[in-house]
Formats: C-alpha cells, sequence, structure tokens
C-alpha cells in the first residue's frame, strides 16, 4: 500500500564518524558543520533529500555515547533517541578506518531493538583496495553493510538505490507535483539571528510547542544552522536557528568561528530575517552589527523583541511599549523600516504577532508600488527638494522601474532601477531622503527599498 507522507530518514552514529558529511551530501548542499572536534553536531538538522526516486526528509542527529565537557551528552542523546523513533529509516554510520568500538556495539544493540530498518553505513572507506576492511563490522548485526566515502561521494548511487529500495518496500512512492502547485507550497525560509543567549532557540520552541531544538543558559549552545520544518494555518515555514554571533574578537574557537559564517550564510538565503533582542537587557554593539549585516543583505526584517516580560514589568502595558518603541527606533535608528514586535518566549505572549507580520510583509512585497505611483513620488521629492549639486553637475531622473531580481524568493526585494543622467553622482544621504519621500505614502514596513542607478551617459571621471 502506498504511503502518501514523506518518508523520514535519520542519521545516527558515535561522534567524528562523519554522519554530517554524509548528510551534507544527501542534502546536497553544506548545512551541517563538518569538523574533526567530536560533538559539534547537537541539535537534530532536517532538509529535505532529492537525490534518488523517493524524496525523503534526512535528520542530522547529535553523536550518541560523546564524552562531551559541557554537560550536553544526556540531551544529545535524548535528541538521537527521538529522530530513532520518529524515522521510518535509519542509516548507522560507523567508521571504516577505525575498529569496531564498546560504542558502535552498545548502539547496535539498541537500534535492533528499533521499529524502522537500519542500513549500515561504514564511512571513509575512499579507496575500493581497503573495502574487505569494512567486513569486520558484519559483526553488528546488520545485513550488507555499504561502504562510503561521503567526503568524496564513493558509492554514494549504492547508498541512494538502497534507501530507494528500503523506502519503496515500506510502501513509499516517488511524489508527483504540479510545478505551479510546487511554488505555491515552497515554504517561506525565515532565519532567527541575534546575539548568543537572546532566545533564539526559545522562541522557536515556543513556536513549536515542542523542544526540537536545545535550549541553554550557557551562550552558544546552538552551533549549526538548525532548518525546522513548521506549518502554521496552511501556510508553510523553514525556521532557521542560528548560531548566536559574537564579535570576531571573542569567537574562542574555530568552531565559533565557522559558526558564525553559517549564521551569516542564513542570513544570506532566508527570505527574511527575525532579529531577535534581549530588550531586558537592551541593544548593545553586536546587536548592531548583525543588523547592519541584514540591511546589507537587503533582507526583509522583523525586530523581535524577546523576553518583554522582564522589561520593566512593574509598569503600565501601553506604556512600557511605548518607550520600548522609542528606545529601539533610537538605537536601530537605520533598520526604520523593520517592525518592532515586543513578545516573550518563556511566557509563550504575542507570538501571533510574528506570523501577521511575515504574512503582511509577504503581500506588499507581491504587490508593488506600481511605475506610475513610484515616477510621480519620485518627482515630487526632487521637486521639492533639488539634489545637490557634484562636480558641477545635478542628478535628474529620467525614470524608474521595478528591478528584476537576480534571487527569487518568496518575498521579493523591493529593487528599483533608477535611469538617470550621471548614477555616480547621487550621494547616500540624498537616495535616504527620496526613500524617506517614498515611504511617507507608501510605507513598505518589513521590506528594504533598494535604489540601483543606471547612467544614460558614460561616468564621470574621479577627479
Amino acid at each position: 500500500m502506498a504511503n502518501s507522507q514523506k518518508a523520514r530518514v535519520a542519521i545516527v552514529g558515535r561522534p567524528n564518524v562523519g554522519k554530517s558529511a554524509l548528510f551534507n551530501r544527501l542534502a546536497g548542499r553544506r548545512i551541517s558543520i563538518v569538523h574533526d572536534e567530536p560533538g559539534i553536531t547537537r541539535d537534530r538538522i532536517a532538509a529535505d533529500c532529492k537525490t534518488g526516486e523517493i524524496t525523503f526528509e534526512i535528520t542530522d542527529t547529535g553523536g550518541i555515547g560523546a564524552a562531551l565537557d559541557d554537560a550536553f551528552a544526556d540531551q544529545i542523546r535524548t535528541e538521537a533517541d527521538i529522530a530513532m523513533e520518529s524515522s521510518d529509516l535509519i542509516l548507522f554510520v560507523v567508521d571504516g578506518r577505525e575498529d569496531l568500538t564498546p560504542i558502535d556495539s552498545e548502539l547496535a544493540q539498541i537500534l535492533h531493538r528499533s521499529k524502522a530498518p537500519v542500513i549500515l553505513i561504514v564511512n571513509k572507506i575512499d579507496d575500493p583496495k581497503v573495502d574487505n576492511d569494512a567486513a569486520v563490522f558484519s559483526a553488528l548485526g546488520f545485513d550488507s553493510p555499504i561502504s562510503v566515502s561521503a567526503a568524496h561521494g564513493r558509492n554514494f548511487d549504492l547508498l541512494v538505490k538502497a534507501i530507494d529500495d528500503q523506502l519503496g518496500t515500506l510502501g513509499f512512492t516517488p511524489i508527483k507535483t504540479d510545478p505551479e502547485a510546487k511554488a505555491e507550497q515552497e515554504p517561506i525560509k525565515v532565519a532567527i539571528v541575534g546575539r548568543p543567549n537572546v532566545g533564539k532557540s526559545s522562541l522557536i520552541n515556543a513556536i513549536l510547542k515542542d523542544e526540537r531544538t536545545i535550549v541553554s543558559d550557557i551562550a552558544g549552545t546552538t552551533r549549526d544552522s538548525v532548518d525546522v520544518p513548521y506549518t502554521r494555518g496552511d501556510d508553510p515555514y523553514l525556521l532557521i536557528d542560528t548560531a548566536g554571533m559574537r564579535r570576531r574578537t571573542r569567537r574562542d574557537s574555530s568552531v565559533e568561528v565557522f559558526s558564525a559564517m553559517r549564521a551569516e550564510r542564513s542570513i544570506r538565503r532566508a527570505d527574511i530575517c527575525l532579529l531577535t533582542i534581549d530588550c531586558a537587557k537592551g541593544v548593545v554593539a553586536q546587536d548592531r552589527r548583525i543588523a547592519r549585516m541584514i540591511m546589507e543583505a537587503e533582507k526583509p526584517c522583523i525586530i523581535v523583541l524577546n523576553k518583554f516580560d522582564l522589561y520593566h514589568p512593574d509598569a503600565k502595558f501601553r506604556d512600557r511599549l511605548e518607550i520600548l518603541e522609542e528606545e529601539m527606533r533610537e538605537d536601530l535608528f537605520f533598520l526604520n523600516y523593520a517592525p518592532l514586535l515586543a513578545v516573550s518566549a518563556l511566557k509563550n505572549e504575542f507570538l501571533n504577532q510574528i506570523f501577521k507580520s511575515i504574512r503582511r510583509i509577504k503581500k506588499t512585497a507581491n504587490d508593488p508600488i506600481g511605475t506610475g505611483t513610484l515616477n510621480r513620488l519620485l518627482r515630487q521629492a526632487i521637486d521639492s527638494a533639488p539634489p545637490p549639486r557634484k562636480r558641477g553637475k545635478r542628478l535628474k531622473l529620467l525614470y524608474c522601474t521595478q528591478k528584476r531580481s537576480d534571487n527569487p524568493s518568496l518575498i521579493p526585494s523591493q529593487e528599483y532601477l533608477l535611469f538617470v543622467n550621471y548614477a555616480n553622482i547621487l550621494t547616500h544621504t540624498y537616495e535616504r531622503y527620496l526613500e524617506k519621500q517614498i515611504r511617507k505614502e507608501q510605507p513598505m514596513i518589513g521590506l528594504p527599498l533598494i535604489f540601483k542607478m543606471k547612467s544614460r551617459t558614460v561616468k564621470l571621471r574621479k577627479k
């Protein structure tokens, strides 16, 4: 009997056997951090795998049996147990360069009691000459181990076929999708970003009403950018829980540097960013740096003021909101297009406002300012306050139209191409003035307004 649900496949194994490399290879992109320090992956990280005939969700888990020094071993084991319990198929990964270990044997005993079938994968077999080295793992009691090299992609065609065959036996079939319907079902990618310990993972857990990501008061708990599929009503989302970004001078390990780089990439691939601020502590320099990253990436943004329950809790509600908004607008003046939302992840308060804002921003982005209206607004702004002369020349607007984005998104950027006499004489100050005048009539809350200039003549030479 065919199964209409998407199959779920979990990768498990002890630390440093190459689970994350295997995950990245199957997912077709680098999502999990690959590093030779045991215990890097702590959360369940999910992504769709479309390499074979049957599309499935692949989940990377924390290493089981890790002797970690930061008190996360029990939580990692819990995460892996949840993944195994909720999976249709388990990929059990061992290290083909090492001998069979007691942790491998213990984990094999646990997996033999699992309801889901298990495929044993012997990783790090880079050369066919050492294929026989995988025979020692037959002692674990699983049928026909598959030797692969996640780093080089060796034998991945065999692995994908084995996964397809096993899922087919379980009743899963290739999912046929209408291209137009697929576009409608594409989830909005929401990156939750901020400095460490502002409550990003707590915010996701409150939204999910689940403990899918590890929550701790130790700064830097989330090292990977964790992709969490989520549906609210009829709307699909992909929540991206990113590592907290500290100042470069305070990053105390190469793993933390990689985590920050991954968080920065998550901003770039997101449809919208939730800049999470601990409003009880106020805006600090690193909050402003992250805000500028979002602005420079030209991403739609919502500023989520978390821990509102701790912000002047004895004052009147409306007074608290007014004072908080005034403080935040002053501290984050350059991100003035982003709406401010006060929430409490701990008390599960006002979270629905986040998704109302996302839907509103998406609707606005897909109903941009008309060309005629935009040209009228810009000409009115220029007539009211003509641009300053620069090197004897004054900027003249010939025409403006919306620019087609090079990076398609469910929340498209508001990018406009201005045809002018000389593109290189537009000052940043005057550009901000034009934006302000447009927003008076068309606020476009949550959306950056991006101007691209095109000269009708060659650029002036620099003197």
